[in-house]
């Protein structure tokens, strides 16, 4: 079974709220469809921009991210 590549990114939106997702799409991938979510969207929110992403990758997923101390 071939392994698929996840990128994982740190997004946060009009209201100030932070999430972080991973996507197999790249870097310059997500920055494509971040330009073409800002043209057609007067405000930026995490859940849209999120579902935008899952419509070119129906693999992507939100994430919890925990700190760890030791």
């Amino acid at each position: 079974m071939e392994a698929i590549a996840k990128n994982y990114y740190r997004i946060y939106d009009d209201k100030e709220e932070e999430n972080f997702f991973k996507s197999k799409l790249d870097h310059q991938g997500i920055k494509e469809l971040l330009k073409e979510f800002e043209n057609s969207h007067q405000e930026y929110y995490n859940n849209d921009f999120f579902s935008f992403v899952k419509e070119h990758d129906p693999d992507a997923a939100i994430i919890s991210v925990q700190s760890l101390y030791y």
